[in-house]
């Protein structure tokens, strides 16, 4: 997803406020920095192999002091108080996901982002803590530290690394999570790697819906940690309203058995493989393609988009890339394989 700029800008601003003197005042006054309006974010370009493989944080005991990065702020008119104490929390709502544009900046927390660790930003949880993440369309979990602010966008509760949102399978957008903070005593007795049980979790406000990805074809591995977000990949779609069940954490499900949740298809250049009306159609050839072209499965959706379902692989990092890729389908499965660019 792309985040805009404006996002940077508060982090930027958290950053100064973490090296505040006396930072238990009120907030800051709004940044003066220019903004960015430009830049783009998404994946890397070269993704280094078996990120799936990297574990989820390890959660440990950490001072949560007042001030600095825990500071109230203000971002665009919006006042935000952060948790400054040792409490449970739980939420469900929109997660979103920023990648090699703020690779190596720093976070509000002071830290560098790091897209490959298992991290994220959260607008107002302790900076530092550690929280479980799960993806309740198909079950998986991962742990991340908190350490940036952030997303600052309606119904999005949490920005993850690159690898986090890999690990849980939404690479291609906005999508519903569970988020539970894992307090200290349950770090120190080791309770967290217990199963959830169901817990009761607040529902953030969602804007209005985005086209859907109807299928994921991808298999994503086990969680992990990353760091925080400065920019969400999936910042400029408009996200779609989740599909929320009833306040309990539902049990696990075995992804086979559950369709994915409808996300909204980050920003950036996409390889469409096929276009059609009917859902058989668009599944016969997602299966095919998942089949014989297992290099290229990970990347593949299909997104109900003007009343057509589309076979689509991606995000890419830029269109040189997906045009490579285009190539390299069309020669392989004799495809007309073209570009797009979702704006």
């Amino acid at each position: 997803m792309w985040r805009a700029a404006l996002t940077l800008t508060a982090v930027l601003w958290l950053v100064g406020c973490a090296s505040t003197p006396g930072g238990s005042g009120g907030p800051a006054p709004a940044p003066t920095a220019p903004i960015d309006y430009t830049g783009r974010d998404g994946p890397p370009a070269a993704p280094p192999p078996n990120l799936a493989d990297i574990p989820n944080a390890e959660p440990r005991v950490e001072t949560i002091k007042p001030g600095g990065a825990n500071k109230p702020y203000e971002i665009a008119g919006q006042r935000y108080e952060p948790i400054a104490a040792d409490v449970p929390y739980r939420e469900r709502g929109l997660a979103s996901w920023y990648g090699r544009k703020f690779h190596g900046r720093p976070t509000s927390s002071g830290e560098p982002y790091d897209m490959y660790a298992m991290t994220a930003a959260h607008p107002t949880l302790p900076i530092p803590s550690y929280a479980r993440v799960r993806n309740p369309a198909n079950g998986r979990e991962i742990v991340v530290r908190i350490n940036d602010r952030g997303p600052f966008h309606s119904g999005r509760i949490i920005d993850l690394s690159y690898t986090a949102a890999l690990k849980l399978d939404l690479l291609r957008g906005v999508a519903p999570v569970e988020v539970e903070r894992l307090t200290h005593e349950a770090i120190r007795t080791g309770a967290w790697h217990q199963q959830a049980p169901a817990q009761t979790f607040a529902v953030a406000a969602t804007p209005s819906p985005a086209p859907s990805v109807v299928q994921n074809i991808t298999s994503a591995p086990p969680p992990a940690t990353s760091a925080q977000p400065v920019a969400s990949v999936a910042a400029a779609a408009e996200p779609p309203a989740p599909d929320v069940p009833t306040p309990a954490l539902p049990p696990r499900l075995d992804p086979s058995d559950v369709t994915p949740a409808a996300a909204t298809p980050a920003r950036g250049f996409w390889v469409q493989l096929g276009a059609f009306r009917q859902r058989d159609g668009a599944d016969r050839l997602h299966q095919r393609l998942s089949s014989d072209l297992s290099w290229l499965a990970p990347l593949l959706a299909v997104f109900n988009d003007r009343n057509l379902l589309r076979v689509q692989a991606g995000p890419y990092a830029d269109r040189a890339e997906a045009a490579r890729v285009a190539q390299r389908v069309r020669a392989s499965a004799s495809l007309a394989a073209v570009v797009i660019e979702r704006r």
